[in-house]
């Protein structure tokens, strides 16, 4: 994999992180809730294999990256929040706007 490049925000973090010096922004409950989550999801007693396209993987990998997380990892995590209901589709209930293309 390249070397990551780091936009100007990115940099200051790290550089401040490196000093010692960086404060993190998160509240007490939200780093309880992240931590709770990435417990659940790393959790790990099956295996599945899935096709999916190129595009979408690399999507996928792309984001992972900007999380700092591996893509697997994510994957796991957006099953697990749309299964427990906390991840939802926006688009599902919505009526056909018949302007606009199907996705296919």
């Amino acid at each position: 994999m390249s070397e990551v490049k780091l936009g100007k925000d990115e940099k200051q973090i790290l550089k401040e992180f490196e000093a010692g010096e960086y404060k993190s922004k998160l509240t007490k409950n939200r780093k309880e809730f992240l931590r709770s989550v990435s417990d659940e999801t790393f959790k790990k007693d099956k295996r599945i294999n899935i096709r999916i396209s190129r595009r979408d993987l690399e999507s996928i990998q792309r984001k992972a990256l900007e999380e700092g997380i591996p893509y697997q990892t994510l994957v796991s995590s957006i099953l697990h929040k749309y299964i427990s209901g906390s991840l939802k589709d926006t688009e599902a209930n919505n009526p056909i706007n018949k302007d606009k293309p199907l996705r296919g």
